[in-house]
């Protein structure tokens, strides 16, 4: 192994890649010269268990560092030819170079990992992981970004005449002001490439000006596309400013090539983020909602509304719920982080009533829609946050739970609400995840051993 300084920063030659890590990171492992020698983990990009690799540490932390490759010796096995052209760019899909049926094994590694070493548990054999049916074209909410400072490849920017910097697509990752110019995506189903490369070449061949975060300038910001197994399809266009004219012959332009939008929307977001949950959402034409569907319920979804990204695996992931809940006809149960409501609607005809409890406003009245039109009249749904509402005088009120439902955020659960969920003393406590590492750190809080 060789070793040479650049930016006193090291690069290391001839490093087997042997595992992979949380969010399309690989791992190497480096044997560093000390006053004893020890072992460092090195978290390398755009790698694949099995490459041979030069890297060049671009970060150096006391217990750990961060790294690219800058020759690659040989290729891992394993590696397969990415199906998108924006691959190691865009950062939307962060193992496309690696069979699907591998990638399951690395993200089961990962959770296992995390479960143990973060949570202490000592976990029973694993059953094999679900696997999606899709590999492709699974998702069912994609949210664009308009940008005049579009990503640049290594040759466009030797070129010293560059036309057009426009971008409608996805950030690149940790550069939050570049933006990939998206040609195909293989995330969502048609049409939504269609619409996005409509909405674009609509915006250049008529002048529209696309949004400059640095500077806070420009018309276009964002675009959000969410299809539903029903085939219900809504789009929503966010404007940095209001002008009346060109918004409504741009999205007169969608609609008449686009009759299949059951709910065209548009919202003015002049604030210095993009969130828009916070902000009043307009109908332009259609409806203000589309429909998702499980089993034999039907599930309202406004444009602010949460609703897993996968419907498939979302019905393969409720059903497991309702089997480890296992609830019984007269039992009361929580769902924490409830959204729209849709465990919540999707396990009330197993229990005696059903508590809902969520942050977002128009998630609770889409919730309390879902049971009306469901014909559910057994759940309660509130909204609040999570710290907040739960607390021992709401657990007096709507009773105490004897099972309790959590599906919260990346971020996990507040140390307060762990509190309340010990106080209640539920029988059973079924966590949905979407983060083994804050998941982890959750049942750790939880142990009372």
């Amino acid at each position: 192994m060789g070793r040479r300084n650049r930016r006193k920063l090291p690069i290391y030659e001839n490093i087997e890649i042997v595992d992979l890590a949380a969010e399309g990171k690989a791992i190497a492992k480096i044997i560093v010269a000390g006053d004893e020698e020890r072992e460092l983990i090195v978290f390398v990009k755009d790698c694949i268990p099995g490459d041979i690799v030069d890297i060049q540490v671009n970060r150096k932390k006391k217990n750990f560092m961060e790294a690219y490759p800058i020759k690659f010796h040989k290729y891992s096995e394993q590696r397969v030819e990415a199906k998108c052209s924006h691959f190691g760019v865009c950062g939307g899909c962060k193992w496309q170079s690696l069979p699907y049926q591998d990638q399951l094994v690395y993200k089961q590694k990962q959770v296992i990992d995390q479960l143990t070493h973060i949570g202490g548990i000592k976990l029973p054999e694993a059953e094999s992981i679900l696997a999606s049916q899709n590999e492709y074209f699974y998702r069912n909410k994609l949210e664009f970004t308009f940008s005049n400072k579009r990503w640049l490849t290594k040759e466009e920017i030797s070129d010293d005449i560059i036309e057009n910097r426009d971008a409608l697509g996805f950030h690149i990752p940790k550069m939050f002001d570049k933006i990939v110019d998206i040609e195909t995506c293989y995330l969502q189903k048609d049409p939504s490439n269609a619409i996005r490369l409509a909405f674009k070449k609509y915006a250049t061949d008529n002048q529209l000006t696309f949004y400059d975060i640095k500077n806070e300038t420009g018309f276009l910001r964002n675009l959000i596309i969410r299809t539903s197994s029903t085939g219900d399809l809504m789009v929503i266009l966010s404007l940095f400013y209001e002008d009346e004219k060109l918004r409504t012959k741009l999205l007169g332009f969608i609609q008449e090539n686009f009759p299949e939008i059951s709910s065209l929307m548009y919202v003015i977001n002049p604030k210095k983020n993009d969130t828009i949950t916070d902000l009043p959402i307009k109908l332009f034409s259609g409806v203000d909602h589309i429909f998702e569907q499980m089993e034999n319920l039907k599930f309202k979804i406004g444009p602010k509304s949460f609703y897993q990204t996968n419907s498939e695996q979302a019905y393969n992931l409720y059903c497991l719920v309702r089997e480890y809940a296992d609830i019984q006809n007269n039992e009361i149960v929580y769902d924490l982080y409830t959204g729209t409501g849709t465990i919540a609607n999707f396990i009330a005809s197993e229990a005696k009533k059903v508590v809902g409890v969520e942050y977002v406003p128009e998630a609770i009245e889409d919730a309390n829609v879902n049971s009306s039109i469901n014909k559910i009249d057994n759940t309660s749904f509130f909204a609040g946050d999570m710290k907040d509402i739960l607390n021992e005088d709401f657990v007096l009120e709507n009773g105490k739970p004897d099972t309790i439902i959590v599906d919260p955020p990346r971020t996990g659960m507040h140390k307060d609400v762990v509190e309340v969920i010990l106080a209640a003393e539920p029988e059973k406590i079924v966590y949905v995840s979407c983060n083994a590492a804050t998941q982890a750190r959750d049942i750790q809080l939880m142990d009372i051993k």
